[in-house]
């Protein structure tokens, strides 16, 4: 019995060992093999490496800039001239503005456009954002750019694609780096004030249109810009002219904003108006719960948040541009829009002020001149 036993226990034992050294084997040539051939990243994880790169970059940058310019990069100046007066060249120069917003009377021909944007950059050294509003049909700063069609009659979203990619074509022929367009709002009421400059269609269909022009726009190198934030849709006053109200839930008029986000979207813009559902007392350039709770926190927006004209009616409503531009600022927006040629001169002093008085406000600085940043880099 004990033999028997001995000689059980051996070849159970002569099992074990040669499954172990099986299983080594084994492991050894998976191991191997992996090494030899290591998975590719998906195109979503170089993306996000690349735009976490990006972040680092801007980071140090920001840092090497001085208080002024970091505030600089915080506004978008404008001038009615045909080239750059002496104001804006020392403003590119010394870095004390992020750029320019350029209208219908500062170039006409396509020559003239490339002869202005072409003087910017070289006082910017190649770092200013160049902005113009060319939604479509009457809505265009550049004259002989399309779309000739306004939104509303741009057709399905493939079309809106086709359409956004020519354009951004011409745009960025003409110097032009960022679009202060698509219009994502969803017109409602009697008279709807931005009824002729949306899309077509229910919440989705605009919400594929807005995304298709984001992503047009994108692949001819131009920045689109998703507005107005939370939704100007049921407005019946422009803001330009003077206060607006917009009531009720603002669920469907989020959708095509969602959907810009899941775009990519470089920009959204923040409306000026007054959502009583939302903040009760702040128009929504000035409001912490939409700007920062609604639009960074809960649609997870991470591009650059910059504002609708600080010279609206609906602003001066309320304050001075400069207060208005602090608070807009405080809210959690990254680009103070002028659409004045004075107005740098009231808000970058005061923001100045501000930033050394205040540490909380020197680091909201940073932060948004660090984005500011980041998008010149995905720009050039």
């Amino acid at each position: 019995m004990r033999l028997s036993s001995d000689r059980a226990a051996r070849r159970r034992l002569a099992l074990l060992l040669t499954a172990a050294l099986l299983s080594l084997v084994a492991g050894v040539a998976v191991g191997a093999g992996g090494d030899e051939e290591e998975p590719e990243p998906e195109p979503a994880e170089v993306a996000e490496q690349e735009q976490e790169q990006r972040q680092e970059r801007a980071l140090a940058a920001v840092d090497r800039l001085s208080l002024r310019q970091q505030i600089g990069q915080l506004i978008v100046s404008s001038f009615p001239d045909p080239a750059p007066p002496d104001y804006i060249r020392r403003r590119l120069r010394s870095r004390e503005t992020a750029g320019v917003i350029l209208f219908g009377f500062n170039a006409g021909s396509e020559a003239e456009w490339r002869r202005l944007t072409g003087a910017v950059q070289r006082h910017a050294r190649g770092r200013a954002l160049v902005m113009v509003d060319q939604e479509g049909g009457e809505i265009r700063t550049v004259s002989w750019a399309g779309p000739a069609a306004g939104q509303p009659s741009q057709g399905d979203a493939s079309a809106v694609r086709r359409t956004a990619r020519e354009t951004g074509r011409q745009l960025s022929r003409s110097g032009v780096n960022v679009n202060l367009a698509p219009v994502a709002d969803v017109p409602g009421g009697a008279a709807p004030v931005m009824g002729f400059r949306a899309y077509e269609g229910d919440p989705r269909g605009i919400a594929a249109r807005t995304r298709a022009s984001i992503e047009g726009m994108r692949s001819a190198g131009v920045a689109a810009t998703a507005k107005h934030f939370p939704g100007l849709g049921r407005a019946q006053v422009n803001t330009d002219d003077g206060s607006a109200l917009v009531t009720g839930s603002l669920t469907a008029d989020l959708v095509p904003f969602r959907a810009a986000v899941e775009a990519g979207a470089p920009l959204v813009m923040l409306s000026h108006a007054l959502y009583p559902e939302l903040d009760a007392n702040r128009i929504a350039s000035q409001s912490r719960s939409i700007v920062t709770g609604l639009l960074r926190r809960q649609l997870g927006f991470d591009g650059v948040i910059v504002t609708d004209s600080m010279e609206a009616q609906a602003v001066l409503d309320r304050s001075g541009v400069a207060r208005a531009a602090e608070r807009s600022l405080r809210a959690g927006a990254d680009l103070i829009l002028t659409t004045g040629s004075a107005s740098w001169n009231q808000i970058h002093p005061w923001l100045l002020r501000e930033a050394r008085e205040s540490p909380a406000f020197r680091k909201r600085v940073r932060e948004s001149a660090a984005r500011v940043l980041e998008l010149k880099e995905l720009l050039r």
